[in-house]
């Protein structure tokens, strides 16, 4: 009996350790239906092999449970302290309080110096074809297959502490644990960067953070130390201008694109090399707040971001993105007037479109925001057959700095044993040993290769089956300096300007209006404006018109180029799909409220794939006009409309009444309309509107863009219709100003 358990012990670590590989289910089958995949046991049934590594990892409390210490002694009390008598000092040989205050003590690790604030979930890739003719990397082969995910949404710039919907780069990481290895594709919501060469990261990561001396401000770019650098460093303008626009403000995670940034290489199983640059279109749409809300957000929901991530894989809402590849053979590296290896350039959908190939869906939250969120560690050199580098300065500084950060964040050269960084293939292979955190105890002899004593093992593998990097013929003499092909530092900000639609373009000169408006030192924004006139002209007048500045005679290189041409699929006005999944509205009420038209709202937004929120100056339930009662969500101030896609302010007499005399759901209204989202008014809510200025009592006249109504209190079919197409557009940037509100 006793060798029987000793047995099934060993089977049970050996199963654990390997991680999944000789219990996880591979068929692949369809997700059930709960709303996120959830193993229960060592057994579980999940499709996802990496969530599924996890459970060995995982402690779940029992009623049975007994608090112990983490060496197994059971603990009587943990409300105490041990003491010299009841009021006497606490005692040294106290090992359950040490032990508890020490794990106390010693809980934080060293948050990341950029992205510190992030998000992520688990999900699966899959390929839509088989994509052999263009690189042999495993994952791209086999449309039936579905590689596990885990990807990491953040800031740049802010602490862990900072708010999500600050003005900033946001960070799109994805780690594939796929069949060959770790594939992370270590990018960006925008597809370009500050600086060609990673020599210069040092200095514009310094600049961007709190300025040193006073630690001020947190998790913002409109400071002195930042605009000082990049009006000197003129490379960066094209990543400057992209900050600037709406893409720096995404409404939610799931609205955002995804960019490798770099230029990296596909190679096929006969070893032809392909550039190839990596986007992860999402299946919603591009989407952004405006400026105004996303101060707001700031103060009343710093989570905003998150929690939308949260609650949308909760709900069964999984966020979805399509990969997209743009292919450049090798023969046509240099036919464009940029160089492909220039991290400061984009390549025009139009000059190289981008192929769809595959699907990253989102499915399940975390278990522990520490042992995975803040411990996973990406890293732009994890590659696997058929993905290699380029020459990119900038990407190559990267191969060397993000091992070098994991070293010192994560204890040592052991954090690839971290469970949330472990492979779901097989891994430590090798006669690597010890050192901080070792988890895996090696078993023999040897610690070297080659070894005679263990037969050579590990061995390795044929040339076919590992990696093996292109044989790209590098001739050169050792020097500091930068291509020619990398001089143009203008014409692509440029391209971007003129892609914009109107409102883009004012949302542009009205950043730039308010970043230079919080530096102190003049000569820089007067350096910044200089700098705009290679840009646009028009842009430069705008801005140096809203700072108080003149144009000057500075513009470089006798820029800006005329000859460039718009690229439409760079404007989100072109890109936004009209989708209704998780669009969020609020539904403005009061005692007396219409309680049917309240239940059809309630049914059309839902069936839509929407939420919809029961917003009210108190909490608890309100009592309808024919005597239902309905729960309320939140208050007008817990509540605020800079959350919501859309407000309803609903009918019923007794409602509006209420309604009008209360100062917070005026301002609730007005704050919805002057951010340009759609408004919905139903029976006595028209009159709340026209009390408010935003309707005409004139019944000829036209009702603003964006703006419904429905003087009945059923709502007719084709009112819901047009209710959901305007829900669905998201912003009416189109909307004139209320002109005039009633005292």
């Amino acid at each position: 009996m006793a060798t029987s358990w000793i047995f099934l012990s060993c089977l049970y670590a050996i199963l654990t350790v390997s991680h999944g590989e000789m219990f996880i289910d591979t068929g692949h089958k369809e997700q059930a239906s709960s709303p996120s995949c959830s193993v229960s046991d060592v057994d579980g049934l999940c499709d996802n092999a990496k969530v599924a590594s996890l459970e060995g990892f995982r402690e779940r409390k029992s009623e049975q449970d007994i608090m112990t210490t983490n060496q197994g002694i059971k603990v009587v009390d943990d409300d105490n302290s041990e003491k010299a008598g009841e009021r006497g000092p606490t005692l040294m040989e106290d090992f359950i309080f040490r032990e508890k205050m020490t794990h106390f003590d010693h809980e934080r690790i060293p948050e990341r110096v950029v992205h510190a604030r992030g998000s992520a979930a688990h999900g699966y890739f899959q390929v839509y074809k088989s994509l052999a003719n263009i690189t042999k990397a495993n994952l791209f082969q086999d449309p039936t297959k579905k590689t596990p995910v885990f990807v990491r949404f953040s800031t740049a710039q802010g602490f862990r502490g900072s708010a999500d919907t600050v003005r900033d780069v946001r960070g799109f990481a994805v780690k594939l644990y796929t069949d060959e290895g770790v594939f992370d594709i270590v990018g960006n919501n925008m597809p370009v960067f500050f600086i060609q060469d990673s020599h210069k990261f040092p200095d514009i990561v310094h600049a961007l953070k709190p300025e040193p001396h006073n630690e001020i401000p947190q998790a913002s770019s409109a400071h002195d130390t930042f605009w000082d650098f990049v009006t000197q460093q003129t490379e960066t303008q094209h990543m400057v201008i992209w900050l600037m626009s709406d893409r720096a403000l995404p409404r939610a995670y799931a609205n955002m694109e995804g960019f490798g940034v770099h230029t990296f290489r596909l190679v096929d199983a006969k070893g032809i090399s392909r550039f190839v640059k990596f986007h992860w279109k999402p299946v919603l749409g591009v989407h952004s707040l405006v400026w105004d809300e996303v101060q707001k957000i700031a103060g009343k929901h710093p989570d905003f971001n998150r929690q939308q991530l949260y609650d949308d894989i909760e709900n069964g809402k999984y966020p979805e993105w399509e990969l997209g590849l743009q292919v450049v053979e090798e023969a046509d590296e240099h036919k464009f007037d940029f160089d492909l290896l220039d991290s400061t350039k984009l390549i025009p959908e139009e000059l190289v479109p981008v192929q769809r190939v595959g699907k990253l869906v989102l499915n399940r939250n975390p278990d522990s925001y520490f042992a995975e969120v803040e411990q996973v560690a990406f890293h732009s050199a994890n590659i696997v057959p058929g993905i290699d580098f380029t020459n990119d300065p900038l990407l190559q500084g990267r191969l060397f700095s993000y091992l070098d950060t994991q070293l010192s964040r994560l204890g040592g050269p052991n954090f690839h044993e971290i469970p949330i960084n472990q492979p779901t293939c097989p891994f430590r292979k090798n006669n690597q040993r010890d050192g901080f955190h070792r988890q895996t105890i090696n078993v023999g002899r040897t610690s070297y290769s080659v070894n005679g004593i263990n037969n050579n093992l590990p061995q390795p593998a044929a040339r076919n089956r590992g990696f093996v990097s292109i044989q790209e013929r590098v001739d050169g003499h050792k020097i500091r300096k930068r291509s020619p092909s990398f001089a143009d530092h203008f014409s692509q900000a440029t391209l971007f300007w003129k892609s914009m639609s109107t409102p883009e373009q004012d949302h542009i000169v009205q950043a730039y209006s308010f970043e230079l408006s919080k530096v102190g030192h003049v000569f820089i924004r007067q350096r910044l404006v200089d700098q705009l006139q290679n840009v646009d002209a028009t842009l430069a007048l705008r801005v140096a018109t809203n700072l108080g500045l003149k144009l000057s005679d500075k513009a470089d290189n006798g820029f800006p180029k005329t000859d460039v041409k718009p690229s439409p699929a760079l404007s989100q006005a072109y890109t936004a799909k009209d989708s209704l999944l998780t669009r969020k509205i609020a539904v403005l009420c009061a005692d007396g409220v219409d309680g049917q038209a309240i239940r059809e709202l309630n049914d059309t937004t839902t069936n839509a794939g929407a939420y919809m929120k029961i917003v009210s100056s108190r909490m608890g339930s309100l009592t309808t006009a024919d005597g239902t009662e309905i729960p309320i969500d939140g208050t007008v101030l817990s509540l605020p409309s800079v959350l919501f896609d859309a407000v309803v302010v609903a009918g019923g007499a007794d409602s509006i009444k209420t309604l009008q005399e209360s100062g917070d759901a005026l301002h609730y209204v007005l704050e919805a309309y002057v951010h340009y989202k759609p408004l919905a008014a139903v029976g006595e809510g028209v009159q709340f509107l026209q009390h408010i200025g935003i309707l005409s009592k004139t019944k000829e006249a036209a009702l603003p863009s964006g703006v419904l109504t429905s003087a009945q209190n059923r709502l007719s079919e084709d009112f819901k219709e047009r209710f959901l197409s305007a829900i669905a557009q998201h912003r009416f940037f189109d909307r004139q100003r209320v002109s005039a509100i009633p005292a």
